[in-house]
């Protein structure tokens, strides 16, 4: 199929779950992305939530992307400071971070990409709230969990942490180095100022207004909303540029680079997860090449590096609970489409 038929079958397709989701009540409204080489299409569907005098979904509307965080703030800096000589993929934490001994020491950046680092997989970073002990000390101290693959957000917690000692910055600020020569003018963490122009996500206590302009991640929140994991907010016109700069980068066409190798390599299956699917570092890959990450709120990145074909979906489906009916069918209509 030519590209330009390719977009516009995938927006349709796109826009028709989109109207059922919104016409069943199931979230208040999406966009997405579509797109390839230099074309792009996009789609709105909807509103950004309830009773905010129906302001539209929209290309221009900035979305909390959540664990999209992982992928378009955290995996491209570590990029760049493998890039620089200044990490090594393979090296312990104990490398990095004085002290010890930690049970957690011995764990490396590559098993944090590829979600096998065994550190703790609960979140909760409650228990830490009014200690002297510092974060990335905390997280290494947790006894390890059992060999394998497990979603784990403490590691990209612990990356982010790391990469401001490293580069002694704060995270936003690193990030905002890698977006703005990417074309990405909006995307930011927040907070952001509770407007039309921002989508609210969750309302967690009845009677209450949603949780709007700041992160939806309760972890990321505690740490002021600036982590490797959550906090970052985007829009569709910026997620499309994030993912045009990525394909053109893993393509060549760009360049030889440090960094176009670690993207190649991000991009090519580390471990099974799966019966059809692996992780490459950060990323999940398909057996068809598919790359793509989720974020919990209801956003997606997706993008099929051999043809160079994108659809990147912002939405807030946790804005009416965390049920979320409906996105897996979302998301599957969007892989399908590839």
């Amino acid at each position: 199929m030519r590209d330009g038929d390719w977009v516009a079958d995938t927006g349709t397709e796109i826009r028709g779950v989109l109207k059922v989701m919104v016409d069943a009540g199931w979230l208040p409204g999406g966009v997405a992305v579509v797109g390839t080489g230099s074309m792009w299409e996009f789609v709105a569907v909807g509103e950004i939530g309830t009773g905010l005098d129906g302001a539209p979904a929209a290309p221009d509307v900035y979305y909390d992307v959540a664990s999209l965080t992982k992928v378009m703030a955290t995996w491209p800096l570590v990029g760049q400071a493998v890039a620089e000589g200044l990490l090594d993929l393979d090296a312990p934490m104990s490398e990095y971070v004085g002290g010890g001994p930690y049970a957690g020491g011995a764990v490396t950046t590559r098993q944090i990409l590829t979600h096998t680092s065994r550190l703790n997989p609960v979140t909760w970073l409650e228990r830490y709230v009014g200690t002297e002990q510092d974060l990335i000390e905390a997280i290494l101290l947790e006894p390890l969990e059992e060999e394998g693959h497990r979603y784990i957000d403490r590691g990209f917690i612990l990356l982010g942490l790391l990469l401001e000692r490293l580069l002694g910055e704060p995270l936003d600020r690193l990030a905002a180095r890698v977006w703005r020569p990417a074309g990405m003018s909006a995307t930011a963490y927040g907070p952001l100022p509770r407007t039309p122009s921002v989508a609210p996500t969750e309302q967690r206590i009845p009677g209450t207004a949603p949780t709007w302009g700041v992160v939806h991640d309760e972890a990321a929140a505690l740490m002021g909303g600036v982590a490797g994991h959550a906090g970052v907010f985007s829009t569709a016109t910026d997620l499309g540029a994030f993912a045009r700069r990525l394909l053109l980068v893993h393509s060549g066409e760009d360049g030889p680079s440090a960094f176009a190798r670690f993207v190649r390599r991000s991009w090519r299956p580390q471990v099974p997860v799966g019966e059809h699917y692996a992780r490459g570092l950060a990323w999940l890959v398909t057996e068809e090449g598919l790359v793509y990450h989720n974020g919990y709120t209801g956003t997606s990145l997706y993008m099929h590096p051999e043809t160079g074909r994108y659809v990147g979906l912002l939405t807030n489906a946790v804005h009416h609970g965390r049920r979320r009916t409906g996105l897996f069918d979302l998301r599957a209509a969007v892989r399908a489409a590839f």
